[in-house]
C-alpha cells in the first residue's frame, strides 16, 4: 500500500488472472460447451490487464473486453461495481453474469453482489457446484456454514463461484494462437460516459483512514570467554524472555 495516496502500487507487480475468476470462465466455457452462447470475459484493470484478458482468449472465451481509464484509478468496490455494470448494460443483452468469489487483493466478495443489484437481476455467491437441465433452468448448490442449498433458478442470473465449482482447463498452444484473432475491445470513460464523481477516488465511499508500518528490528548480545559460563547465561536469558 502508498502510505501517501492510502491505494494499492500496482507498479513492479506481475499481472494475473484471479484464481477464482478462472474458475468462473471455465464455467462459462462449460455452459457454452452444453447449450451453446458466447463467452464474453469483462474486466476493469489498467493497460496492463491485456495479458490477463489475452490468456482467458486462450482459454476459450470469444471476446474480451477492458476497461480501462486514469479516472477509474482507486475505485472501491462500488465505484468498481457502477464502472463494470456501465459496461456489461452496454454490451448489450445477457444471460449469465459468472465471477469469482472475491479477489485475490481485496478479497471483500462485495463486488459479485453490487454487480447484480445495478444490474438488476437475482445473485447467488458461494456456488460450488452448477447443473444445466436445459437453457433456460439452472440447479445451483451454494455453499452455507453448515452444508449446501440447492436451488432452482433460471436467467438473467448472477453467480459466482468458489474453488470447489470446478477444475479450470489447461492452455492450450493452439489456443494461445488463435487468441491473437480475437476481438478485444479498450472502453475507456468517453464510451462508458460515467459522471467523473461517481467513480474513482472521488466516488469511493470507503478509503483507507491510514496506514500504520510495523518496524521490526534485531537486538545483538556478543557472548564471550568460558563456553559452560556463556551457555549458562544463554539459558538464563531464555528463561527471563519466556520462550520456555
Amino acid at each position: 500500500m502508498d502510505p501517501d495516496t492510502k491505494t494499492l502500487i500496482r507498479e513492479g507487480i506481475p499481472t494475473v488472472m484471479n484464481p477464482l475468476d478462472r474458475h468462473a470462465l471455465e464455467a462459462a466455457l462449460t455452459i457454452r460447451e452444453q447449450v451453446g452462447g458466447d463467452v464474453r470475459v469483462v474486466s476493469m484493470a489498467p493497460p496492463t490487464g491485456k495479458t490477463v484478458l489475452k490468456e482467458a482468449l486462450a482459454m476459450g472465451a470469444d471476446s474480451a473486453l477492458l476497461v480501462s481509464d486514469r479516472v477509474y484509478a482507486g475505485s472501491d468496490t462500488l465505484a468498481t461495481s457502477r464502472i463494470l455494470s456501465a459496461a456489461i448494460r452496454k454490451m448489450g443483452a445477457l444471460d449469465l453474469v459468472l465471477c469469482g468469489n472475491s479477489s485475490l487483493d481485496g478479497s471483500t466478495a462485495q463486488v459479485p453482489s453490487q454487480l447484480a443489484e445495478m444490474l438488476g437481476i437475482p445473485s447467488v455467491m458461494h456456488v460450488r457446484r452448477l447443473i444445466l437441465d436445459d437453457p433456460r433452468h439452472l440447479r445451483i448448490f451454494q455453499r452455507v456454514e453448515m452444508g449446501m442449498v440447492e436451488m432452482e433458478a433460471e436467467p438473467p442470473l448472477l453467480l459466482s463461484f468458489t474453488k470447489d465449482v470446478n477444475r479450470p482447463r489447461y492452455t492450450t498452444f493452439l489456443g494461445i494462437l488463435e487468441a491473437e484473432a480475437k476481438d478485444m475491445t479498450v472502453w475507456g470513460n468517453q464510451e462508458l460516459q460515467l459522471a467523473p464523481a461517481s467513480v474513482g477516488l472521488e466516488g469511493s465511499p470507503t478509503k483507507m483512514a491510514d496506514l500504520l508500518l510495523r518496524k521490526k528490528a534485531r537486538q545483538a548480545e556478543r557472548l564471550e570467554g568460558d563456553p559452560e559460563e556463556a551457555a549458562r547465561r544463554v539459558s538464563d536469558r531464555i528463561y527471563q524472555l519466556g520462550i520456555i
